[in-house]
Parts: C-alpha cells; sequence; structure tokens
C-alpha cells in the first residue's frame, strides 16, 4: 500500500470516525474557533491598518523634508521644545534662494476658519496658507481649473483652491471656478479644486481644506505668521545630502553659533514609517500571545479527545495492525483524524470572524485577504497535526495482541 492510498484511506476512516462523534468534535474545536478568530481579527485589523497607513503617508511623500519647530516623534524635554523660536517667513524665503538640491519648496502655515458660500456655510475648515510650489511639494492633483500662481502669492492676490468636500458642498450642480468664497468676512475667488485625498492618519479630511497665498494670509489674518517649510529633495539618491544641506543653511539663516543645538526639526515620511512599526509590532506580539494561548487551550483539548478516542477503538486498531496495517498508517489514521477536527474549528471561526470584521470596518479600516483566510487555516491544521501527534503515536506503537485483548 502506497502512502497516496494510506492517506486515503485515512481520511475515509477519520471522516466516519467524525461523524459517529459529531457533538464530541463539535465541543472540541470551541478552543480552535476562538483561536483562528482572534488571529482571524488580529490579522484584517493589522493589514488593514498597514494599507490605511500607507495610504495616509504617500499625502507626506517620501522625498519630502519637513522643517519645523517641533520634531514628530522626539524624546527630548517637551519644554525645550516649547521654548524654540517660532520660524518666520523672512526665514523660509532665505532658505528658498539658497538651497541647490531642492526641487521645489513650498511655505506653509495652518488656521481653522468658517468657510461661506451664499447661504451654505463650512463651520472649521483648515485654511492652508502656502506658496506657488504648495502643489509640487504637496502631491496635489486638481480636477479642474489651476494651483497659485507666483504672480498671484507676491501680489497678494485674493484667490483660492478648495478641496473636494467643499466643492461638493458648495456646488453641487455647478463649476466652482470663478465664484467667490468667504473665509470669515473676506472673500476670495475659486481658482482651482482638487481631487478627493480621503483622509490623514488623525481622521482629519483632507478635503476639508482651502489653500490661499501665504502672503494674503499674512495679510488678512496674522500680520507676522509662522510657518513650516516644506522641501522636495530633487532626488531620492540624495535624502542624506540634501538633509544635510537643510540643516546647514537653517542654521545659517537662523545665526545659531557653531557648537549650539538646533533650534528647528527636520522631520520626514521615514519617522511615522518607524512609529508606526513600533505601534504595529507591539499589537501583533499581544495578539500573537493571546492567540497562542487560545490555541495552546484548543491543543489540549483535541490531544485530550483523541487520547480518548484512541482508547475507545483499541481493538479496532489492533485488528487492523493484526490484519497488516503499519504502524505509519495507523499514525496517518489518527494525524488526519485531529487535523480535520481542527480544520472543521478553522472554518467555523472564519465563519464567525468574517462578519464580524464587517462590522468592525464600520470604526477601523480591516482588509480579509485570501492570505489571512489561508494562514488561518494553516494555523488550525498544524495545530490539530501537533495536538494529535502523540496519542497517534501512541495508536501506532500499540502491540496488536495486547490491543485484541482490550476489552
Amino acid at each position: 500500500m502506497n502512502i497516496f492510498t494510506e492517506i486515503k484511506e485515512g481520511v475515509l476512516i477519520s471522516f466516519d470516525a467524525l461523524r459517529a462523534n459529531k457533538l464530541r468534535a463539535a465541543l472540541t474545536t470551541l478552543g480552535i474557533i476562538i483561536g483562528i478568530v482572534t488571529v482571524t481579527l488580529m490579522g484584517t485589523a493589522i493589514e488593514g491598518l498597514n494599507q490605511a497607513f500607507l495610504k495616509s503617508i504617500s499625502a507626506i511623500g517620501a522625498d519630502v523634508l519637513f522643517v519645523q519647530k517641533h520634531p514628530w516623534f522626539s524624546e527630548e524635554p517637551w519644554w525645550k521644545v516649547r521654548n524654540r523660536r517660532d520660524i518666520m517667513m523672512s526665514e523660509g524665503k532665505a532658505l528658498m534662494r539658497q538651497l541647490t538640491l531642492a526641487s521645489a519648496v513650498a511655505l506653509e502655515t495652518y488656521t481653522r476658519k468658517p468657510v461661506r458660500y451664499e447661504g451654505v456655510t463650512a463651520p472649521a475648515v483648515t485654511v492652508v496658507a502656502t506658496t506657488e510650489q504648495g502643489a509640487v511639494v504637496g502631491g496635489l492633483n486638481l480636477t479642474s481649473g489651476r494651483f497659485l500662481s507666483e504672480a498671484e502669492v507676491s501680489g497678494a492676490r485674493p484667490v483660492c483652491v478648495i478641496g473636494a468636500d467643499l466643492a461638493d458642498g458648495f456646488f453641487p450642480f455647478e463649476t466652482p471656478l470663478g465664484k467667490r468664497v468667504r473665509i470669515e468676512n473676506i472673500g476670495y475667488e475659486i481658482v482651482g479644486v482638487l481631487e478627493k485625498r480621503g483622509k490623514f492618519l488623525s481622521g482629519e479630511s483632507l478635503d476639508n481644506q482651502i489653500f490661499i497665498p501665504i502672503s494674503r494670509f499674512a495679510t488678512d489674518f496674522m500680520y507676522r505668521p509662522y510657518v513650516h517649510i516644506k522641501i522636495k529633495v530633487r532626488d531620492m539618491a540624495q535624502m542624506d545630502e540634501a538633509r544635510e544641506e537643510l540643516r546647514g543653511v537653517m542654521r545659517k539663516v537662523r545665526r545659531i553659533a557653531p557648537g549650539a543645538p538646533d533650534d528647528f526639526a527636520i522631520n520626514e515620511q521615514a519617522a511615522f514609517i518607524r512609529m508606526f512599526n513600533r505601534v504595529a509590532g507591539t499589537i501583533a506580539s499581544v495578539g500573537l500571545f493571546i492567540t497562542g494561548l487560545s490555541l495552546f487551550v484548543g491543543g489540549i483539548g483535541i490531544m485530550n479527545i483523541m487520547f480518548v478516542s484512541v482508547a475507545e477503538r483499541t481493538r479496532e486498531i489492533g485488528l487492523r495492525k493484526a490484519l497488516g496495517a503499519k504502524r505509519r498508517t495507523i499514525l496517518i489514521q489518527f494525524l488526519i483524524e485531529a487535523a480535520a477536527i481542527c480544520l472543521l474549528g478553522g472554518l467555523m471561526g472564519l465563519g464567525i470572524a468574517w462578519p464580524v470584521s464587517k462590522v468592525m470596518t464600520q470604526f477601523f479600516p480591516t482588509t480579509l485577504s485570501w492570505t489571512i483566510v489561508s494562514i488561518a487555516l494553516g494555523v488550525s491544521i498544524v495545530t490539530g497535526i501537533v495536538a494529535g501527534f502523540f496519542p497517534a503515536w501512541r495508536a501506532a506503537r500499540m502491540n496488536p495482541v495486547d490491543a485484541l485483548r482490550n476489552e
């Protein structure tokens, strides 16, 4: 008898045994079901968060450096960071003239203001004051119109580019171009509409924004605004050189004495990625521990039931061995039975996890992919094989004479 025939025969005998003990098999799978539900939901949550993170982080740009007062993630005492000088527009303009490894530089500052068009008001819109290269640095695409021009920025013209949510809310049946919206009580002409961008990591909509010239912002809202500087590096291979050039020029512009620490931060996408990987790793470790504990408990249950099954079928085992069945054949039979019980538990666990993941999607992103399904089923089968090995080994090593004498 070859191995394939033994496996086929083992499958048939195992499923006959499961059908004969349906209730016991169902109760035995409870621990496996809990473990598979846990591993599946953990996998869907982590994969969904990964995809949402990568989509959101793409808005920052891998080739963009940010000069800001505060670092995104830092172990430096908060009071030292708080006491740093603000970055002013004059410093940003001086920096723009001296950088050689940047393809585009934009100065930006932000505030929240109500925006109104006729009788419709958006109460808390993010007003982004920027320069003409803000679209290039920020990777902004427009569905209609254009972005702010150099002449409009230098001339402090009252023009704006609106996000997709504002366009849909204010102008559902007409083109926004050429219309005038009011930021607080100041009118701005719409020259462009951005394509839909979604949400950032914090959950804030990137489509509820309005872009205006930073010079106009200084005229209408804040006389000397502090700014953030965004630098798009010409070549990704020169990121390190660009960062060092930026640091050196910024220290010169801010007149920082040699040996004194920087009073500004250079932030980049990689900082978010490192932090996310640490958080995701912690979540995965906790989930793995819970999953492992559930599967361990389930595996112990499978092992005990398989020992009971071997004891109940001792005479059957003895008879099969007396008729010439090999140890390998008996071993395969009981391993298949244990694996089948766990596979049943895995399928039931997936049946529970799928609708739960759909509910979870309403609160945060989840993705139940075929990879996760395959891993869950693979884990359940491996758990069955590991848990059933010792009972199967015991059955395979039985002496047929002693087994036939068993009552």
